[in-house]
């Protein structure tokens, strides 16, 4: 693994986490986006791997950990935006998101000694999504297309892998912060860093 590309968010209130309010206020709600991403972003500095890059919609990147590149996300749906920062990529790239700030490095062990059967790596999230995919040779084509946000949506994109003739390797199943029961899941299995801390002020 080389690369590690985060995709993210510009975390102000109204534009992020508004499933959470109530009973959280928008600014409280942007808050939690910012820890939870704060979170990912401590984890990801903390791999070893060769380059970092934190892929921003929004206008205003949080303040990064020497060493991290920022990048806008390019205009379209996410399935472009993941496909097009995938083939700014070269090698062995991981792509997360920020909404699972309970992201450990043992979460991604099997990726620090990739195997030589395995092409592609897909981190399965509860709700049926994703919050990882890995590729050997990065290429924004095996997801262009695949729609986002549904039940459906890790299903279809190992689908599309496999289509794509690419041996897939499983990750954990990781529970996306994406409303209040989703955050209360998590909750007890976050470290003490930036979201544990919001939420002790919030309660």
């Amino acid at each position: 693994m080389t690369t590690v590309v985060v995709m993210a968010k510009e975390c102000r209130p109204g534009r992020v986490k508004t499933r959470l309010h109530p009973p959280f206020t928008l600014e409280e709600a942007a808050r939690i986006a910012e820890a939870s991403l704060g979170d990912t972003i401590a984890t990801v500095t903390s791999l070893p791997v060769d380059r970092r890059v934190l892929c921003l919609d929004g206008d205003t990147a949080p303040l990064m950990p020497t060493g991290w590149e920022v990048h806008a996300q390019t205009a379209g749906g996410l399935d472009e935006r993941i496909a097009a920062a995938l083939d700014a990529c070269t090698g062995p790239t991981l792509l997360v998101g920020m909404d699972t700030p309970q992201l450990r490095p043992s979460d991604l062990a099997l990726l620090t000694d990739w195997p030589d059967d395995v092409d592609a790596w897909l981190g399965p999230a509860s709700d049926g999504g994703y919050w990882a995919l890995a590729l050997r040779e990065p290429h924004g084509d095996v997801v262009r297309g695949v729609p986002m946000s549904r039940g459906d949506t890790g299903a279809e994109q190992r689908r599309r892998l496999r289509a794509a003739g690419l041996r897939v390797g499983m990750l954990p199943v990781l529970t996306d912060i994406d409303d209040v029961a989703a955050l209360r899941a998590v909750e007890p299995f976050l470290a003490d860093g930036h979201l544990a801390r919001v939420l002790r002020e919030t309660a």
